[in-house]
């Protein structure tokens, strides 16, 4: 006979065969950074929906979506955590001290990010300071943002025309100098900028002075893979000027594919 799960939340419930899954559960003292994806709840993972509902704390941060949140079982304490440029809501390193404090509790503890937590997500950092605790940690892949915004706005990332390379760059560094983005020019590559939204003058900059000319296609994703999600296309030279009636979480795609959609 075969055995099945079901998950319920306000808004959905989710079943599927437990056969052939890999169901090692989240044990008291160990945490799971797990990746929520870029908004849309149908984009999280078994994995990430099984943990979630195991957990006895969840800390999440500001980009993980309403739906996403409304799985989590009421048994289970939230504590936000949210940040984004500019404003914290809580230091990186408090965070990480709340988990330590919640691991040695011995409680489930499930680190909940927008995304993947290992692309620009800190999550390398948070697996660090807990390993070297003695904390057991667990990773959960998410979709990241560029994946799943790019996908839900029809524009491929790679294209065997135009689009040989894809590079992945954080708006928002460590410090206030933008990185060294020279290589970024190449005339067949797909440039995508996390965050990088109040930044946009600076990157139209850069990316002239690496050669990119001012009719490289761009496309600015507002509210990616949800039903509030706005797609504006344009050029470079007009990037700066499209940014200013957008609003974050914002992702920027620089590329020949930028021009494609469905």
């Amino acid at each position: 006979m075969k055995q099945s799960a079901i998950f319920t939340s306000n808004r959905m419930q989710v079943k599927w065969p437990m056969s052939g899954l890999n169901q090692t559960p989240l044990q008291p003292g160990e945490v799971a950074l797990v990746g929520a994806g870029p908004g849309d709840p149908e984009l999280l993972t078994l994995k990430a929906l099984r943990y979630l509902h195991s957990a006895d704390v969840v800390v999440y941060d500001r980009l993980v979506s309403a739906e996403i949140l409304a799985m989590i079982p009421e048994s289970a304490e939230r504590i936000f955590a949210g940040k984004h440029a500019g404003h914290h809501c809580i230091a990186q390193s408090e965070i990480i001290a709340l988990l330590v404090e919640q691991a040695v509790l011995k409680r489930r503890v499930v680190r909940l990010k927008g995304g993947d937590p290992f692309i620009f997500g800190r999550g390398g950092e948070e697996m660090e300071s807990l390993a070297a605790q003695g904390i057991r940690v667990h990773v959960v892949a998410g979709i990241t943002a560029a994946a799943g915004c790019a996908a839900a706005a029809g524009i491929p990332l790679t294209h065997r025309d135009c689009a040989h390379r894809l590079t992945l760059v954080t708006g928002h560094p460590r410090g206030e100098e933008l990185p060294d983005w020279q290589g970024l020019g190449h005339p067949e590559q797909t440039v995508v900028f996390y965050m990088g939204l109040h930044q946009a003058a600076a990157i139209q900059a850069q990316l002239h002075v690496q050669g990119v000319p001012g009719d490289m296609p761009v496309a600015l994703i507002e509210q990616g893979t949800l039903p509030s999600q706005r797609v504006v296309r344009g050029t470079l030279q007009a990037l700066a000027r499209l940014a200013q009636d957008l609003s974050s979480p914002c992702l920027i795609i620089v590329g020949h594919v930028a021009a494609l959609n469905t």
